[in-house]
């Protein structure tokens, strides 16, 4: 089940640009590909942002942001736009056959966010998209157009400015607003005055109405006035410019801005901030230390330089997990890479630590992956996801490195296959082989991890070609590890072609070697798993029963989670062929708890189906074909040929429960589980109070508390002011306060000032009511 919502939250208001998203609307209504064209820090990703927030009803199956600032290889551009929408298939159907068949027939908008550099590989995903799919849009954002045909270009300019002839109020200026706004957020209570109205419309002017240059100049107001502000620009332009600050092209305004900013740093806090851009996607402390320590930054600084970064607004943190983690503004990463790139030994350094880094997290994990910290280091290998790319890369493209590669990418297979990355996985594995001559036990754990996901997604033939090599290199090697990897592999490929009887050999002798090394415990589980289904299958019941009795024993001993689901699951299974439906059920929904942590989404869709022929089977009808479409809807997005041979279990309870329901009934009740979404799936399936489905007038990702500014317009909307009334008190224009209004009324589900009013009363007086606060109950 794809995700139908993938914008991220915006952390600080929208000001201006009214006849930009105007201008987005009608385009999208009248094209189906629309690039927002602009140079950098123009603000182009916060328009799309906004626009496709306000378009969300436009498209009912879904709208979609996907970032691509951390993707540097266009092969793998299909695969991140399908990780976004959850589609991590794991059949083997290239990526953009998934995203193809997914989007077909569904009415959605797809934003691209950052395609520059990946401009060609855009431009052919774009144009394969669109003819696939005549009720998709596509709204890109780009510092060059994508050149397809149908495609409509929108030039986002910088915001507009006061009139330079100082007739007129400035605060009909969107450079303005947005400057004030800002400056209100690092210096509360900072107005518009007599005293400073010039110097602020003057600062917009130098700064070319630019919204990332206006919002790196706010920050400085924490120390300066506007007039200080606006006098140190001047010195940095007429370095920049030969003494001519009214011919600077607006790149050099914003490169100014960012060069006070890096100068504002004490010179370890630079150092520390080019070191840093080696981490695409974020990083956390751990992360820091190990990568940006030595060669002059000592590792207990570190802790302190990263408080002065975020003092200084080069970074943000996010403190929602378990682990604080840290990011850049894709602007100030790419800065922060040319000055390390200034100096190429010391930027040389810092690439192999980072490289050293991800193979020692990728080794931690690994080890860790069978025990009770199994989803911390599930989520963390998720969010480092871009990192461990970018160290991949560097070995594919550094001959001295391939062997790191194929390490790194091999520790790395329960991240692929837990994650259902398995294309990504065989994408970097086959690239990293086909650069590495050499002939060692990296290469042939690597041939038979490479071999091991092409069997998952039911690639026979390939993973017959890697086995072949790759067995003969551990035999030669006498490599336990890679012998026992080639032999599951093989009765993986055997199982999907439904050899039974080679498949059992296999498995049987790859549970061998492995409980002979006693060093694999994750890879002993999963053998057994596998071995059970097939002993089951062949009619070996009690053999079946004993090792799936060991295997969860093996589970409950370390406190593992993710194994543990795989087993009941199976196990669950099995027992609902024997006739035990009651049994099966509990079984099933204690796999599904666990899945659910993981948000294994192959997982969650094979455990909801299981549980929708056990509802069946105990004369639940109703309940069963509802989770029969819900299981459905899941696996449309993850699926694998490993199971097919699940097709006879639902056969035989769509069969019974259209049987006892009637066909009227059954699609009925099938048709309502497809559109549950996932969250209600899953608490059906768990005899769970359902989630409420979202509330058709609010407006998913922007629920969140108001902002300082919101909350004050809202006061005063309470207070009866009109907005134009509201415009000259806060001294900003008409306009912004009609948006404040509007953000405000869209964030707590309202639908009339009136409620706005009686929610500021409630708050003020300390009463509530059942009303406001984004409940959609309006």
């Amino acid at each position: 089940m794809a995700a139908t919502d993938t914008l991220p939250a915006e952390v600080s208001s929208f000001v201006g640009r009214r006849r930009e998203l105007t201008a987005v609307r009608e385009a999208l209504a009248a094209t189906r590909c629309l690039t927002l064209h602009g140079i950098g820090g123009v603000g182009k990703t916060r328009l799309a942002l906004r626009a496709t927030a306000d378009l969300r009803r436009a498209f009912p199956d879904g709208t979609w942001f996907v970032e691509l600032a951390e993707t540097a290889d266009g092969a793998l551009l299909a695969q991140t736009v399908a990780e976004r929408l959850n589609l991590n298939d794991p059949s083997g159907r290239p990526p953009e056959a998934v995203l193809t068949r997914y989007l077909e027939t569904r009415h959605a908008l797809l934003v691209l966010d950052n395609c520059e550099h990946l401009l060609d590989a855009c431009a052919a995903l774009v144009d394969t998209l669109l003819r696939a799919a005549p009720a998709l849009r596509v709204l890109t954002t780009s510092r060059t157009v994508l050149g397809i045909d149908g495609e409509r270009v929108l030039e986002v300019r910088p915001l507009s400015l006061p009139d330079p002839t100082g007739t007129g109020t400035p605060t009909g200026s969107d450079a303005v607003d947005l400057f004030v706004e800002r400056a209100g957020d690092v210096s509360p209570g900072f107005r518009l005055d007599d005293a400073n109205t010039a110097a602020v419309a003057e600062l917009c002017r130098r700064l070319d109405g630019l919204p990332l240059s206006l919002e790196l100049a706010a920050r400085r107001l924490r120390v300066l006035t506007v007039p200080q502000v606006l006098g140190r620009l001047d010195d940095r332009y007429r370095l920049l410019v030969g003494g001519s600050p009214a011919a600077r092209p607006r790149q050099q305004t914003l490169r100014a801005l960012v060069d006070w900013s890096h100068d504002l740093c004490s010179p370890p806090e630079r150092l520390l901030w080019a070191r840093l851009s080696v981490f695409p996607g974020g990083f956390d402390l751990d992360a820091a230390e190990a990568v940006c320590s030595g060669d002059g930054l000592a590792v207990d600084e570190v802790l302190d330089l990263l408080g002065g970064l975020l003092a200084q607004s080069v970074l943000t943190v996010d403190r929602s997990g378990p682990r604080a983690r840290y990011r850049m503004l894709e602007t100030l990463r790419q800065y922060g890479r040319h000055r390390l790139a200034d100096a190429p030994a010391a930027a040389e350094r810092v690439a192999l630590r980072h490289l050293d880094w991800c193979l020692e997290l990728a080794a931690t994990a690994r080890a860790d992956w069978f025990g009770e910290q199994q989803a911390e280091v599930f989520t963390r290998l998720r969010a480092c996801h871009p990192s461990l790319r970018a160290a991949l890369e560097l070995c594919a493209t550094r001959p001295d490195r391939t062997t790191d590669g194929l390490t790194l990418a091999s520790l790395l297979a329960y991240h692929w296959i837990a994650t259902g990355f398995l294309s990504e996985g065989r994408h970097w594995l086959a690239r990293l082989l086909a650069a590495d001559d050499s002939a060692g036990p990296p290469r042939a754990l690597a041939l038979c991890t490479a071999a091991r996901l092409a069997a998952l997604q039911g690639d026979g033939p390939s993973a017959a070609a890697l086995l072949a090599e790759g067995s003969t290199l551990a035999e030669r090697l006498a490599d336990p590890p890679a012998l026992a990897q080639a032999r599951y592999a093989a009765g993986l490929a055997a199982l999907t072609d439904d050899d039974l009887p080679r498949a059992r050999a296999l498995l049987r002798e790859a549970f061998a070697l492995q409980e002979e090394a006693a060093d694999d415990p994750a890879g002993l589980v999963t053998t057994g798993i596998h071995l059970a289904s097939v002993e089951a299958r062949l009619g070996t019941g009690e053999r079946a029963a004993a090792l799936h009795e060991r295997c969860l024993r093996m589970c409950t001993e370390r406190r593992e989670g993710w194994f543990r689901s795989w087993a009941l699951w199976a196990r669950g299974v099995e027992v609902l062929r024997d006739g035990a439906p009651a049994r099966a059920e509990l079984l099933v929904r204690e796999a599904l708890q666990l899945r659910r942590a993981f948000d294994d989404r192959l997982g969650v869709g094979l455990c909801v189906a299981a549980l929708a022929w056990t509802a069946v089977a105990q004369g639940r009808p109703g309940a069963g074909a509802r989770l029969l479409g819900a299981a459905e809807a899941v696996q449309e997005s993850a699926s694998s040929h490993l199971f097919d041979h699940l097709r006879e279990d639902r056969r035989r309870s769509v069969d019974l429960a259209r049987q006892q329901l009637g066909d009227t009934a059954f699609d009925r009740a099938v048709a309502e589980g497809r559109t549950l979404g996932y969250e209600r799936t899953v608490a059906l399936a768990l005899d769970e109070p359902e989630p409420p489905a979202p509330a058709a007038t609010a407006r998913p990702g922007r629920s969140g508390p108001l902002t300082r500014r919101e909350t004050e317009v809202a006061e005063l909307v309470a207070d009866g002011l009109s907005n134009r009334e509201i415009a000259e008190r806060l001294v900003i224009s008409t306009r912004t306060v009609e948006s404040h209004v509007e953000h405000v009324l869209a964030k707590l589900a309202f639908t009339s000032r009136a409620q706005i009013a009686t929610w500021i009363t409630e708050r003020r007086t300390g009463t509530s009511s059942d009303s406001g606060g984004g409940t959609g109950r309006h």
